[in-house]
């Protein structure tokens, strides 16, 4: 009969704490409770829902809650047509802003016309899944593995890969979204201004000899860019020349021009990417030949 009675008890105990509790919750909900804006939804439909990140939100609905809160500009979004974020500055009664084009470059140039491969590699067509096995079977250790692992993930179309094995990015298609920079194993891809014209298309740091030995179009750490540009400007780090994009209205034609390898590059609006007078041109169209080391001996 006790028993029964302290089982009563704790569940009387039990479902007035139940109440208390829940009329605290109730009142600090009508207490502390947010309006949210009748606008968040008409601004986020007007959004692409692409939910990319290339805005610096983690989604679209945080981008037009950024929006509402005056921190940042329509034209952030470089996923929507122009006119649509038009609309949304008109709707808002804000300016568009200025849209910061970005785009996602490779630093790497070694198609398979200009780079050896040590070995050969047989196994799921990913980049990824090739790096773990020695690196790849690239020569050198630092490029592109060409196993399209940024254009698949690519949810944009804007990277294709050419014909000598290497991603082409479309800058009129990229929306600098990063997903290629997360998913290459060799960590080549970053997200740039379009205004940072001097770039750097390689990423190896192997003594000269050893990296000439296994790309043509390597970076030798010669140092020419170096002293030809005002000082500061580019930096000999580890065997790689380093660009300082802090002092980017310094950068100028001048420090490509006697680039023996053409590793370091301008990049023209119209015409691409420009190498120097002095970098040896590449007219070779077909593979280099496989320079695969065999297994030793048991």
């Amino acid at each position: 009969m006790a028993s029964v009675m302290h089982i009563a008890i704790a569940g009387t105990f039990m479902a007035g704490l139940g109440v208390a509790l829940a009329s605290v919750l109730a009142i600090a909900n009508r207490r502390l409770h947010v309006e949210e804006d009748p606008r968040l939804d008409d601004i986020e439909e007007m959004l692409p829902s692409a939910n990319c990140g290339a805005c610096g939100n983690p989604g679209c609905r945080p981008f037009a809650e950024a929006l509402l809160a005056g921190t940042t500009e329509p034209a952030k979004c470089t996923v929507n047509p122009v006119e649509v974020n038009q609309a949304i500055a008109d709707f808002l009664g804000i300016d568009l802003g200025t849209p910061d084009k970005r785009v996602a470059r490779l630093a790497c140039a070694g198609g398979s016309h200009v780079a050896y491969t040590r070995a050969r590699y047989r196994g799921l067509k990913s980049c990824r899944a090739a790096s773990v096995v020695s690196g790849g079977g690239k020569g050198c250790s630092w490029g592109c593995l060409g196993l399209a692992d940024c254009e698949a993930v690519c949810d944009f179309d804007a990277i294709q890969m050419d014909q000598h094995g290497l991603p082409v990015v479309d800058a009129d298609k990229c929306t600098a979204c990063g997903d290629c920079v997360d998913i290459c194993p060799k960590d080549l891809f970053s997200v740039q201004p379009t205004s940072h014209r001097l770039w750097v298309a390689c990423k190896n740091r192997d003594m000269a000899d050893e990296g000439e030995a296994h790309c043509e179009v390597v970076c030798n750490a010669c140092g020419r860019c170096s002293a030809d540009s005002p000082e500061g400007l580019i930096a000999m780090e580890d065997n790689l020349a380093v660009i300082d994009y802090e002092k980017n209205d310094l950068a100028s034609k001048v420090a490509i021009e006697r680039c023996p390898t053409g590793a370091i590059v301008w990049l023209d609006v119209v015409k691409g990417a420009i190498k120097g007078a002095k970098a040896k041109r590449v007219t070779r169209k077909q593979p280099l030949p496989e320079r695969v080391e065999p297994l030793p001996r048991p």
